[in-house]
């Protein structure tokens, strides 16, 4: 008798237990996280949600406009609030574009980094490139910051966020600082080959 009813009750305390692959995954970025220009559910952090379901959650709390002194003031508080196995991290290109110094953008990226491993949260840097017409010293030594901090923290990593398309002028929206709603897939597609968790 005993043994029916664990038979009969093993099943529903499955679907209670987490699952021990589970994660939360926590999308830390600018515009091109957030969703600009685009439908709520177009941008390419809900795919990737839509992708990882049911079995990782994806938490996006990327706000346009944000530049890694800003997301570093704000990670402490997201990290606590979320709890998060995976941490990508999708910020400097407002720095660029604004110009500010990439000495101050690579200590505010290397103290975020810090920040999520003394959590024990992995995390997967997400770069991108400026526009030509910021000069190509400029550009390299923004892309550089990436590569470097990628080198020298052995993190998972997406060189270019918008590969497969940067060069393609029709794949952006009028700005021609933000991808079209048909780019998206490319862009989590780009993103989820890294992440660790599948």
């Amino acid at each position: 008798m005993r043994s029916i009813v664990c038979k009969m009750l093993f099943p529903l305390l499955l679907l209670w237990l987490p699952s021990a692959h589970a994660a939360t995954v926590l999308v830390f970025g600018d515009s091109l996280s957030a969703g600009y220009g685009l439908a709520p559910n177009q941008g390419w952090v809900t795919l990737l949600s839509r992708e990882l379901a049911p079995r990782h959650q994806v938490v996006n709390a990327s706000i346009s406009g944000e530049t890694s002194a800003g997301g570093l003031s704000r990670l402490p508080d997201a990290l606590s609030r979320h709890k998060p196995d995976v941490l990508v991290l999708e910020l400097g290109a407002n720095d660029g574009l604004r110009g500010l110094p990439m000495a101050d953008m690579r200590r505010n990226l290397q103290r975020m980094i810090d920040l999520a491993r003394a959590r024990k949260t992995q995390v997967l840097l997400v770069g991108m490139a400026l526009p030509p017409n910021y000069g190509p010293r400029y550009g390299a030594e923004f892309r550089a910051v990436y590569d470097e901090l990628a080198k020298s923290n052995r993190l998972a990593y997406v060189p270019l966020l918008v590969a497969g398309f940067a060069g393609d002028l029709s794949a952006f929206q009028p700005d021609g600082l933000h991808p079209r709603a048909e780019m998206q897939a490319t862009m989590m597609r780009t993103v989820k080959a890294k992440l660790p968790v599948k």
